[in-house]
């Protein structure tokens, strides 16, 4: 089983620690391509000039107030490294809370789950990475789009590994990857009763917490489907209410993840 996530837009830096060995994180055969984006990220933020600062500014889509975010990135050679699962600090970090996991199920959650980045291709939530901000969305000069970037070099590194697949990233990840008909893309729709009827609504920022909750609520269980049909079963057998819409024939099963309180 694998599990899907996006990364934060939040992240907190080590404070102590060796710093990233690209080789280190989950999959190794990506270092080359981990490596050449870290190049050009750190290459980009080293320029000093107001005219150079900028720039990376607007390569990076951060504001003028953000400065501190290119100095950061101008250091990820050197700065220290910590596990993902710490660095990342979003609203789905904060529900899934890892840190406070037994043992048994965090390492669980270290072997099934994937964080997708726009860095780093993919990480383990037990690998050590510093803080950095370089989204998917990125154009980085002269790699290019990041998402075209990731997406040839991370077909042949994810397709061999074994489903069923829980896909929980955000739009803009999904397009890295497209995992096939064993996996399962998830949604959060809030039930609520307004003037006497029954509405339903599809969450943005509360969206995340509950998914956190979900791959909480699986890592204590260490579940282990062997298929998407046992997945839903799973999440079914956790209290989630999981209800499936129609999709095509090969492609991912849809699921809404139907919550009454946000």
């Amino acid at each position: 089983m694998l599990i899907l996530l996006p990364p934060s837009e939040g992240k907190t830096a080590a404070t102590a620690g060796a710093p990233v060995d690209p080789a280190g994180l989950r999959l190794p055969g990506l270092a080359p391509a981990r490596t050449r984006v870290l190049n050009r990220l750190v290459a980009l933020c080293k320029r000093t000039s107001e005219r150079s600062v900028a720039d990376s500014l607007n390569v990076l889509g951060l504001s003028a107030g953000q400065r501190d975010e290119v100095a950061r990135n101008a250091t990820l050679h050197t700065a220290p490294a910590a596990r993902a699962a710490e660095v990342y600090t979003g609203v789905l970090y904060e529900a899934l809370d890892p840190s406070s996991l037994a043992p048994a199920s965090q390492k669980w959650l270290d072997d099934t789950a994937l964080v997708f980045s726009g860095l780093w291709g993919v990480v383990g939530p037990g690998d050590r990475i510093p803080a950095y901000r370089c989204s998917i969305g990125v154009t980085l000069p002269p790699i290019g789009g990041l998402t075209s970037y990731w997406k040839k070099v991370l077909k042949p590194a994810l397709d061999p590994l074994p489903g069923p697949v829980l896909d929980l990233r955000s739009g803009a990840y999904v397009a890295m990857w497209a995992p096939g008909a064993q996996s399962c893309q998830v949604r959060v729709l809030h039930e609520r009763v307004a003037g006497g009827e029954v509405k339903r609504s599809v969450v943005s920022h509360f969206n995340k917490a509950t998914k956190g909750r979900l791959v909480r609520a699986l890592a204590e269980e260490r579940a282990a489907p062997a298929t998407a049909d046992e997945l839903v079963t799973a999440m079914r057998d956790l209290k989630f209410t999981v209800e499936e819409r129609p999709a095509p024939e090969g492609r991912p099963r849809q699921l809404d993840v139907v919550v009454t309180e946000i």
